[in-house]
């Protein structure tokens, strides 16, 4: 099969855009589950136009949504992800025959942390000339766009109301975002009776190795004396609501800042 020219990408890509902005203006809610699935697939497909185009060098400088409303729409979209994906298999793209989101091609456009530092720092200076609300709308903006910053944002917005007048921005963000993590795992420390020393090299760990291990005797480590009468199912119930609170605490917090660093 031939592969299409340049133009005849664009102009697939400029139809969908077109029909996107058509049937699903910013700002209207999309209601029922036809059109979600219409919205879906629609914006699917200029996903995939849009990663065939970046690599013509002709279309830089050509993209018809601007860097807003892209991110608006991805917010859209990651919204319909989260819904789609209750009680479905976490880890799947596909939620049905009829329903697939394109998350990789959305994490090519994602947005970082360095990137939200930099909105941070305009939001400061900004601050009292009238420029400072539109900019902590673009840092809210940027952040529902992206899936990897998603559950990060209660995080991100109490550190911008936390701001100092003058400080570095990049050492306040290690050390808030060190006492936060600190602050959220003492309490499940607390709440889940786990041995203090042995839970913090089993979370350092994982931030070091880049994930969480759930077998083993690493985990076993951290949790609290068993007595001999205990059922054994108590155990392994114990265990795996650890490795949940453990896990969530992980994903809020993986590759926001090294530990290393603080």
């Amino acid at each position: 099969m031939l592969l299409k020219s340049y133009s005849e990408y664009y102009s697939d890509y400029a139809e969908k855009v077109s029909e996107l902005v058509t049937m699903f203006p910013l700002g209207t809610p999309i209601i029922g589950e036809s059109a979600q699935k219409e919205f879906i697939g629609l914006f699917d497909a200029i996903l995939r136009l849009q990663n065939i185009l970046t690599s013509f060098d002709e279309f830089t400088g050509h993209e018809i949504l601007s860097d807003r409303q892209g991110q608006d729409y991805r917010s859209v979209y990651l919204d319909l992800y989260v819904n789609f994906r209750k009680d479905k298999n976490a880890e799947k793209e596909q939620i049905n025959d009829d329903i697939v989101f394109e998350i990789e091609l959305i994490k090519q456009v994602e947005i970082n942390v360095d990137y939200i530092l930099m909105l941070v720092q305009k939001y400061r200076s900004g601050r009292g000339d009238g420029d400072d609300k539109e900019i902590r709308a673009e840092i809210t903006r940027a952040v529902d766009a992206s899936p990897t910053l998603r559950n990060k944002k209660d995080l991100i917005e109490d550190f911008v109301d936390s701001l100092s007048a003058d400080g570095e921005i990049d050492r306040e963000w290690r050390a808030f975002i060190f006492a936060k993590r600190e602050a959220e795992l003492n309490v499940i420390i607390e709440d889940e009776n786990l041995r203090p020393d042995e839970t913090r090299i089993f979370v350092d760990t994982a931030f070091r190795d880049g994930h969480i291990v759930t077998t083993g005797t690493s985990i076993t480590k951290v949790l609290p004396p068993v007595s001999r009468f205990s059922a054994a199912g108590g155990h392994g119930e114990k265990k795996q609501s650890v490795i949940a609170k453990l896990g969530v605490s992980f994903e809020r917090f993986f590759g926001l800042s090294s530990p290393t660093e603080n």
